[in-house]
């Protein structure tokens, strides 16, 4: 932003300043039948009203379709012409009974379409509580898609008898068939324009059309709404043109903010203290905190005095920019000027504090704080909590939560996280245990996050047993353990050469039908392997061949290897062979192992016939293969030399 834009803003400013606003939502000099002729003759708004949509194309007025005079030969509940007679009749009985109506009117209903629900509609304007009832009752019981046209004529019946609740209602429906069932650019705002002529409307509604678009999370809705409505020439309320700002601002749409707030200006919408704070927010999100104080500046001229939100926005904005100098003089300012600062003033300030590191300044801010009468609040806590905890300091922290929960604030889950992860990342693990029992003790809740965390540090700290312990007494809370943990404690016991507990914990996780993968069949293989119990490494792979995972050239190596460490050769030729026909997987690491192992024998006979029918397998030998086999014919000789 600008020198440019600000001076912009400033004749903006002063042309609203003398724009009277009586009212909060101002009827343009137009016609029910120029909003028709607005549409039809070519407008900007009149290729968005003619959009592909569910919504029906809405003419000036649906026909009315011609009758046979044949039907005046029928009975009133049998002549279709009679029917918007008979529903109207019903209606403004003193206890309308629709209910009896269907049944009376069963063989008409079937005529009831858009026109005739119309018709009923505008001759039951002056009174909403029939419009109510009839309009719920063709939706609700007889089941009938309603038109745009029947949607917006009930919303201007029920807005012009002030029945704001039920017209936003109505509103909301018609958004969510308008943008969501059909095509997204539906033309809610022309559908209720067209729809006025012939009929009671206030343009209070489309005031609230702004704001059905912006409650229900459709912001692009709700500014399109507004330019529609002021390129016409009706005048939003400055309470809804705040919550399109409001809006605009949380999704970052600067620009767009700047553009509403120039369109206020040129209609005469006389901006309040929330207009300014909310721009005053958008220039300290842009970044441009230099041109804050010049903003500010121009409004004090116009006569806006900056509140405390205006001040507690800036100062959190320093804050954010580290800028704690500045931060400062506005908060001496504060006091200077009448305004007592508040706690949302000094947590921010304790942030901003905590964020240069200067834990203990924070702190004796803190104190004063509580000190003027201020109750500090949960998010208050976390901000000085946090700060000790990201210096270590946990003896600080533990005081601050028992300081808390002592004022009667119970911990919440960014509190526990913070205070976990700091003795985590301290390394004194027992101590964030014991926190958690501490937790629970106090009747605190700790979320499954936080269990993970420990039991996920527990496990890469090489503490599978104290991890196991600590899973065993958190079942009782509610945990479930998830795959991932699962194996985070099988790896980690397979780690330290766990492989009992290892097996317990699949067997586990096969009673809960969890998947077995491969990474878990690899991981106790491997330990199993290791720690030279081979048979049951193969028992594994044959469960897991069994159940669709097929070993991979890791498995296969292992299997080989812990066999050859056994000595049991011929079990490592057999499975040798078996992952090259069965699995095609030809390891060379696992053959020259095999060699080496047959080697260590001295026989060469064995060791010559082994090579002959690895050959026949595919086994090619490198020169790896060809030492094992020179070192094994070496052996052999020195053997046979030596006396018997």
């Amino acid at each position: 932003m600008n020198r440019t834009h600000l001076d912009a803003i400033g004749k903006v400013l002063r042309a609203s300043t003398h724009f009277a606003c009586h009212s909060h939502l101002r009827t343009p000099l137009l016609t029910p039948s120029f909003c028709t002729s607005f549409f039809v003759s070519g407008s900007s708004l009149s290729s968005c009203s003619s959009s592909s949509s569910s919504l029906q194309a809405l003419q000036n007025s649906p026909k009315k379709p011609v009758l046979s005079p044949l039907y005046n030969l029928l009975s009133e509940t049998q002549n279709p012409s009679k029917l918007v007679d008979l529903i109207c009749s019903s209606l403004k009985s003193p206890n309308p009974h629709l209910a009896l109506l269907r049944n009376d009117l069963q063989s008409l209903l079937s005529h009831l379409g858009d026109d005739e629900i119309s018709r009923v509609l505008l001759r039951c304007q002056s009174d909403h509580v029939s419009v109510l009832t009839f309009f719920n009752w063709v939706k609700d019981d007889l089941g009938l898609r309603l038109s745009a046209r029947n949607y917006c004529l009930a919303i201007h019946v029920v807005a012009w008898s002030r029945q704001f609740p039920q017209a936003m209602r109505l509103l909301t429906e018609l958004v969510e068939l308008a943008e969501d069932v059909a095509a997204p650019d539906g033309d809610v705002f022309g559908a209720l324009l067209l729809s006025s002529e012939g009929c009671n409307w206030d343009p209070v509604v489309f005031d609230m059309l702004i704001k059905a678009y912006l409650k229900m999370g459709m912001v692009k809705g709700g500014l399109r709404a507004f330019r529609k409505a002021t390129e016409v020439g009706f005048v939003p309320s400055v309470i809804s043109c705040n919550f399109l700002l409001h809006n605009l601002l949380r999704l970052n749409c600067f620009k767009e903010c700047w553009q509403v707030y120039g369109v206020m200006g040129k209609v005469g919408i006389h901006p309040n203290s929330h207009t300014f704070n909310i721009l005053t927010n958008v220039l300290c999100e842009e970044g441009d905190i230099t041109m804050v104080h010049e903003f500010l500046e121009k409004m004090e001229e116009e006569g806006f005095e900056p509140d405390i939100v205006t001040y507690n926005t800036l100062i959190y904005s320093y804050c954010k920019e580290e800028r704690l100098q500045d931060a400062f003089y506005l908060y001496r300012i504060m006091f200077r000027r009448g305004f007592e600062p508040d706690l949302i003033t000094h947590t921010a300030l304790i942030n901003g504090l905590c964020r240069i590191a200067k834990v203990r300044e924070a702190h004796k801010l803190f104190h004063q704080m509580v000190n003027r009468g201020l109750t500090p609040d949960i998010k208050t806590y976390n901000t000085l909590i946090l700060g000790y905890c990201k210096e270590s300091k946990m003896q600080e922290s533990r005081l601050l939560l028992h300081e808390m929960i002592g004022r009667g604030i119970c911990p919440d889950d960014f509190t526990c996280r913070v205070l976990v992860e700091g003795y985590g990342n301290k390394g004194s693990l027992v101590s964030a245990l014991n926190l958690v029992v501490e937790l629970w003790r106090f009747g605190c809740s700790v979320s499954y996050e936080i269990y993970n965390y420990l039991i996920d540090s527990l496990c890469r700290d090489n503490r599978p047993f104290a991890a196991r312990n600590f899973l065993d007494g958190i079942l009782k809370y509610g945990y479930i353990p998830t795959l991932h943990m699962y194996k985070k404690l099988i790896e980690s016991f397979c780690e330290c050469d766990g492989a009992n507990e290892a097996l317990v914990l699949k067997g586990e996780m096969v009673c809960k039908n969890m998947k077995l993968d491969l990474e878990v069949y690899r991981t106790l293989i491997y330990c199993l392997c290791r720690t030279g119990r081979s048979e049951e490494s193969e028992a594994l792979m044959e469960e897991m061949d069994k159940g669709g995972v097929p070993p991979d050239l890791d498995i296969c190596r292992a299997l080989i290897c812990g066999y050859c460490k056994e000595k049991n050769v011929d079990r490592a030729e057999y499975l040798l062979g078996l992952f090259a026909t069965k699995f095609h997987i030809q390891d060379s690491e696992s053959y020259n192992a095999l060699i080496s192992a047959v080697g260590e024998q001295g026989d060469v006979a064995k060791l010559m016939a082994l090579q002959d029918r690895s050959l026949k397998m595919g086994f090619v030998p490198n020169s790896q293969s060809c030492k094992h086999i020179i070192d094994g014919m070496r052996k052999a000789a020195v053997a046979h030399k030596q006396p018997s």
